[in-house]
């Protein structure tokens, strides 16, 4: 039922502001002295109808543009509302934003972090690997001169008995 009124209220203050409501109006006031111009009725009871149906229009007009109002101003509290809600959850949203943004910081500073030991390590390793090859050029330059000064000893001794075969 309220809604029936509601929107009753809004439809007859949506048509009094309308050309239309403006020319019915014109219209009807222009018949009234017309019809007191060719005699249907007498100026004196025309102005008393037309005066009680204005006074009557006027009072519903009052009530239905102040119903109108009320549901306006209810719907903008509404509205109201829902925008500090919104504002509210926008601001956890900022919140939230603002720590997401914190913990990428820290996830940089670890993925950084990460990439210079990576990077430290892998010098390091680097060098190891250059360390070991030394070593073990420096192992087989000692084994070559080793291996020819054993090859020099055995030559330079002398062979028992005349053989090939090396003393024991």
């Amino acid at each position: 039922m309220q809604q029936k009124i509601r929107k009753t209220a809004l439809a007859v203050t949506r048509w009094i502001g309308s050309p239309a409501s403006l020319f019915v109006h014109t219209v009807l006031f222009v018949a009234s002295f017309l019809a007191v111009k060719y005699g249907f009725i007498r100026f004196e009871e025309m102005l008393l109808i037309l005066t009680t149906i204005v006074s009557l229009e006027a009072i519903y007009l009052s009530i239905f543009i102040q119903m109108t109002i009320n549901f306006t101003t209810q719907e903008l509290a509404e509205v109201s509302e829902d925008i500090e809600e919104m504002q509210e959850d926008l601001g956890e949203i900022q919140e939230d934003m603002g720590e997401l943004q914190e913990d990428v910081e820290e996830i940089s500073e670890d993925v950084e972090e990460i990439t210079e030991e990576e990077a430290e390590e892998e010098v390091q390793e680097e060098k190891r690997k250059q360390e070991q090859r030394k070593t073990l050029t420096d192992i087989q330059t000692d084994l070559r001169k080793l291996m020819n000064d054993i090859t020099k000893l055995q030559q330079s001794a002398p062979k028992p008995n005349g053989s090939d075969k090396p003393v024991q």
